[in-house]
């Protein structure tokens, strides 16, 4: 009779400022975390034999992004790759039809055309820490979605903030240089209160999307294989 055994494949994650890594380890404990991948990292790992490739954060304008083909190539070599939450979630868009997994609201929306741009995603981190140092365009979409949803802000409300937050470079980008933006359209006493509402109500959805990206490796990676 054959001993059926527990075993885990091979895990990467390319992690930044989307997750602390301490709280993603409490996830997934056993994956081997790279920092944000550039250009001809996913193509490494693929070579280094990793059967699961999680992308969270990569760069994009420090230096050369991810490129499509290299996630092409780790695919036919057979390789799991789960994209989300940030440079992952854009690339999963693009080529979820070759057998990228895509997970995540941010994903979503890119699928389903509600945004589009790079800069959606971008933050300014610190190079060491990887502490975000501005507000991603998704975040405020989704901190605005919820105030929309139970009746806190009104429809102008919400195309006035994003008008205003797409006019601030991305590595900018944060609600009181947004709502200072927006102040002439929103009036003083208007934005003062706006202002508290999505400082006091904010959504990290960046953060929720890569958990669900670890959560989708975890699954993935736990395996039963016949020895």
């Amino acid at each position: 009779m054959q001993k059926v055994v527990k075993k885990v494949m091979k895990v990467v994650v390319f992690l930044g400022p989307s997750l602390p890594l301490e709280e993603a380890k409490k996830i997934l404990d056993y994956a081997d975390y790279r920092p944000p991948a550039g250009r001809g990292d996913v193509a490494g790992v693929a070579d280094e034999g990793f059967g699961i490739i999680g992308l969270v954060d990569g760069v994009f304008y420090q230096k050369t992004a991810v490129s499509h083909r290299e996630i092409l190539y780790a695919l036919k070599k057979g390789v799991k790759v789960v994209g989300g939450s940030s440079i992952g979630a854009l690339r999963a868009c693009e080529l979820d039809v070759y057998g990228m997994i895509g997970v995540g609201k941010i994903y979503r929306w890119y699928r389903e055309g509600i945004i589009s741009a790079d800069d959606e995603v971008a933050v300014a981190f610190h190079p060491n820490t990887y502490q975000p140092l501005s507000e991603p365009l998704v975040n405020i979409r989704a901190t605005l979605e919820v105030l929309i949803s139970r009746g806190m802000i009104s429809e102008d409300d919400r195309r006035i903030i994003i008008e205003s937050a797409k006019e601030i470079p991305f590595h900018l980008r944060n609600y009181s240089r947004i709502i200072q933006k927006a102040i002439d359209k929103l009036g003083r006493d208007r934005a003062r209160g706006l202002l508290e509402l999505l400082r006091m109500e904010r959504v990290d959805q960046k953060r929720i999307d890569a958990i669900e990206v670890l959560n989708k490796v975890k699954e993935l990676a736990a395996i039963d294989t016949s020895v």
